[in-house]
């Protein structure tokens, strides 16, 4: 058995959907896939496809051998492109992931920049407020923002962003402006229900952070309808920095208690833990984490 040309029908077959496809993108007969498949479930003495008739899904043990058999796969045709003495491009596919305004913000950006340079590279960016799953759905990249999980993922820090409580200035010039948290306890408050609590805020105090009483007149399910609330002064919220930096920069949202903020939440990119990582993921991690810095120091809510 050629175990590389079977990896590459079962990642064909998990692509596609089933084998009928698998066999027409890698012009192979129909039995040909399914005895590939067979003799390397043999081979590995385990099932790595649940087989319908409507889709060829991989099993709990055959999605983490598919995303191995992608890096292999990507890593042999990278070394054979070398030992051929061709030009070394980075190609191919990749899938990166990132929370929904972030991505839009500051991810999309970099990656369109990176599409103009590499032209032999595709880009599918999945942009959601839910941890996508690396191996399940087949992402090669992740930006993820707050603390990491203990994980087999290998991650790098970008940058870091900070939870900043800001309203409009006519409101702030209404109501008057909250010197310390405890101001709060008599301010209406617009409460973003996916970042935090909608009945406690939390603060620095000197050296500790503790939590403090707000009072909730509207709660919300996305940054944006907070923002805007915020910016029609219906009281004030609180988001994260690259959430509200657009609306503070156009001076239609104020920040205030900037003195008593927590700590900030990191932005990490975060890929599978291997050691060789494909020629196109590598330039594409090495070009992203550069381009975010930059970005970071431009946007001075983004980092500090």
């Amino acid at each position: 058995m050629d175990r590389l040309d079977a990896m590459a029908v079962l990642v064909a077959v998990v692509d596609t959907g089933s084998l009928s496809a698998a066999g027409r993108k890698l012009g192979v007969p129909l039995p040909t896939v399914s005895r590939k498949l067979s003799d390397l479930e043999a081979y590995l003495e385990t099932r790595l496809l649940t087989r319908s008739t409507r889709k060829q899904a991989p099993t709990e043990a055959g999605a983490a051998y598919v995303a191995a058999c992608k890096r292999i796969l990507e890593q042999v045709r990278d070394a054979e492109r070398a030992a051929s003495s061709e030009n070394v491009l980075p190609r191919g596919d990749l899938v990166v992931t990132a929370p929904i305004v972030f991505g839009r913000l500051h991810v999309l950006p970099v990656v369109n920049e990176f599409l103009a340079k590499f032209a032999d590279i595709n880009v599918r960016l999945v942009l959601s407020d839910r941890n996508v799953h690396l191996i399940d759905d087949h992402v090669d990249l992740a930006v993820r923002i707050g603390v990491l999980q203990d994980s087999s993922m290998m991650a790098m820090r970008i940058g870091s962003v900070r939870h900043v409580v800001c309203a409009s200035p006519d409101y702030l010039a209404h109501h008057g402006m909250p010197k310390a948290p405890d101001d709060l306890s008599v301010f209406p408050c617009v409460t973003f229900d996916a970042l935090m609590s909608p009945v406690v805020w939390t603060f620095r105090d000197s050296f500790n952070q503790r939590p403090v009483p707000i009072h909730s007149r509207l709660s919300v399910n996305t940054a944006e309808a907070a923002i805007d609330a915020a910016i029609a002064g219906v009281g004030l919220t609180r988001v994260l920095s690259y959430q509200a930096a657009p609306a503070v920069a156009a001076g239609k949202l104020k920040i205030v208690l900037s003195g008593f903020e927590p700590d900030s939440l990191p932005i990490n990119v975060v890929h599978l833990g291997q050691n060789l990582l494909p020629l196109k993921t590598r330039v594409f991690l090495d070009f992203l984490s550069m381009h975010m810095r930059q970005r970071a120091t431009k946007v001075n809510l983004l980092a500090r």
